[in-house]
């Protein structure tokens, strides 16, 4: 029997909203155009309840993985798919996970779990690194803050509560703090170490970043206004451990960002959390002997402010351009058309890059390889999808914001 690859979708949301309900993620559209591709798409524990550090708490010592419940919910889904997929006729062998925003950050941290690798061979990550995690210090400090909130101080307090006080309240207290925590158990202290020590040197990536990413967190927290106190706090808290000359570099880089007073802190955010950590994870990855197909998305959407902005290419991506109220217009067809078999190609075998006959307006497609030389990544531009060396398009301040990455996202 014939089996066709696989690919594992696991949402994003902040590692705390979203769900496999979420129409957008319904990949009838997707697969009846690809049906040589079997998809799957998991649940997992989201939030405190998937998250939460508890073994600092006086009666937490019997809760040692409760910080990353959550990844081992999507890890235990993976050894599931390679032990039935074949009776639904995927091939265990040939296993894809993809995931994009917290759903990036959740596929490219799996990758770096000890023994996960038999579960899969690809990862497909947009806007989504290991930078997207916490350090153990970060997820105490949340429980912490949430204990506090909750008048409680103990697991067992926590215990007395009923699920959506407590989902409720960490949703006010902790917003955007919500992370896989690097433990130095589950996942390693530094991943960035990790991957150029050679980690993940045996998984393939394809992953990339928007132009915008933060324009879409302006719009959703309702404009300029409350996204500038969001930002401003944010950037407080990540600048804080900067040396003196690190701060001065980030904010000679702040300086020379135009236009209005909130792309400052668009521009400054994206870098740390998007931007620079996708070139890292290719840079490491390259650097250890591995492979990374690099892409840097370009279209943007008809929204006020939201441009090129986070997750704007999942409606074309899914093929559901009625569903995404972020794009605000339908992308080019044939541009959305060759996303799509360009990451469906990559499923089948490694290798994103179209030959004309398999490229919808019958062009080839050639994608290169990420390298430390040259750099080059694929733009997807809506009416020109092409490699470019990265310095062509500036991606990352290779001086003044590149070194961000290890202070990490969250």
């Amino acid at each position: 029997m014939c089996l066709n690859p696989v690919i594992v979708w696991i949402h994003g949301g902040a590692y705390a909203y979203g769900g496999t309900v979420d129409l957008l993620y319904d990949f009838h559209n997707f697969v009846e155009e690809n049906p040589e591709v079997i998809i799957v798409s998991v649940a997992y524990r989201l939030g405190v309840l998937g998250y939460l550090h508890l073994s600092h708490l006086s009666d937490g010592k019997d809760y040692p993985d409760a910080q990353n419940l959550g990844l081992l919910d999507q890890l235990m889904a993976l050894k599931w798919v390679h032990e039935n997929i074949a009776g639904f006729g995927g091939d265990p062998d040939n296993v894809t996970i993809m995931g994009e925003s917290a759903g990036g950050g959740s596929v490219t941290n799996l990758s770096l779990i000890n023994g996960s690798h038999q579960y899969f061979n690809k990862v497909i990550s947009p806007s989504g690194t290991p930078g997207l995690s916490r350090s153990a210090e970060a997820a105490k400090a949340c429980t912490d803050d949430l204990m506090e909130a909750l008048g409680c101080k103990t697991v067992a307090d926590l215990q007395k509560l009923d699920a959506e006080t407590l989902v409720s309240t960490a949703t006010e207290v902790l917003p955007l703090r919500i992370a896989p925590e690097r433990d130095g158990s589950l996942l390693p202290l530094d991943p960035w170490e990790a991957i150029a020590n050679g980690a993940t040197k045996d998984v393939t990536f394809l992953q990339g970043c928007n132009k915008d990413e933060m324009n879409f967190f302006l719009v959703a927290m309702g404009g300029p206004e409350p996204f500038m106190e969001w930002a401003t706090d944010r950037e407080a808290k990540k600048l804080a451990p900067l040396t003196d000359k690190e701060k001065e570099l980030a904010e000679s880089y702040i300086k020379d960002v135009k236009g209005e007073n909130w792309e400052r802190h668009t521009r400054l955010l994206s870098q740390l959390m998007f931007n620079a950590p996708c070139i890292r994870l290719a840079e490491n990855q390259t650097m250890a002997g591995g492979k990374s197909y690099t892409y840097y998305f370009t279209v943007e959407s008809s929204v006020p402010m939201m441009k090129s902005g986070h997750g704007v290419e999942l409606a074309s991506l899914f093929k559901h351009p009625d569903l995404d109220k972020d794009t605000g217009r339908e992308f080019d067809e044939t541009f959305s058309k060759t996303m799509r078999k360009m990451w469906v190609q990559f499923a089948k075998t490694g290798n994103p890059s179209l030959t004309a006959e398999q490229a919808p307006d019958g062009k080839a497609k050639v994608w290169p390889l990420y390298d430390l030389k040259d750099k080059h990544v694929m733009v997807l531009d809506e009416t020109n999808i092409h490699p470019e060396k990265e310095s062509q398009r500036k991606i990352v301040d290779w001086e003044r914001t590149y070194f961000l990455t290890k202070y990490y996202g969250f």
